[in-house]
């Protein structure tokens, strides 16, 4: 392990049990087994050292999303399956790197207050990973998006529909409840969102017999009188 993971790890752990405003960089590096001097040669101070446990936060959750995203899709799940898989790995993570810490709300708060840029940065990632995806899925299953929707007006209604989930659960807490909520209205929602394309008008069969070969036209045979024939 790095000297730089070990940091995160430990400051990650003090951020949860005494939140951003009571911490503090001596008690990261207490936590990480470094002197005061050795944490500040790679953080150069607290605000410092809480962005980058941000950012590392949304690394992972982005990276959890997209294998989430490619497992569901190898399986052959259908496109709610598909997002519905993506989106509660990436808040699954966020949310449970968090449970338990009694200083939920207060970081939710500085994390926007000091790495807000970190914020949008990853917002627009998953954003565009989601419309890529439906608009794949969409043309492997031969589905069409109601209402003249594109793939990136999908997206952000499932930005919208994630965000109303959040009016009941502010901070995402607790994790489990929020998740199976946040998976019925994602479902419920793709459900009307997208239709099965209208398949092709259908070619007119030629005529002709069970087997499908046109069939003979019949000559029929004048029967003609032996010209030698004589009353």
């Amino acid at each position: 392990m790095s000297s730089r993971t070990r940091i995160l790890d430990a400051a990650m752990t003090v951020f949860r049990r005494q939140g951003f405003r009571r911490s503090s960089i001596e008690q990261a590096a207490e936590a990480a087994g470094l002197t005061r001097q050795a944490l500040y040669h790679h953080f150069k101070s607290k605000e410092v050292l809480f962005r980058a446990v941000i950012e590392r936060l949304y690394e992972d959750a982005f990276t959890a999303e997209t294998t989430a995203i490619a497992a569901t899709e190898k399986a052959g799940g259908a496109l709610a399956d598909v997002i519905v898989a993506g989106v509660t790995a990436k808040l699954g993570h966020l949310a449970k790197s968090l449970d338990g810490s009694p200083h939920v709300e207060e970081l939710f708060s500085e994390h926007l207050a000091q790495a807000r840029d970190l914020y949008q940065k990853y917002a627009v990632a998953h954003a565009q990973q989601l419309a890529t995806t439906i608009g794949r899925i969409c043309r492997k299953q031969g589905l069409i998006l109601n209402a003249g929707m594109t793939p990136h007006d999908l997206a952000r209604c499932v930005e919208m529909t994630i965000n109303g989930t959040k009016s009941a659960y502010p901070s995402m807490q607790p994790a489990n409840a929020f998740l199976r909520d946040l998976e019925v209205m994602l479902r419920t929602f793709v459900s009307g969102a997208v239709s099965p394309a209208k398949p092709p008008p259908a070619k007119p069969k030629p005529a002709g017999n069970s087997t499908g070969k046109p069939a003979k036209k019949s000559v029929k045979k004048s029967v003609r009188k032996d010209q030698g024939d004589r009353k």
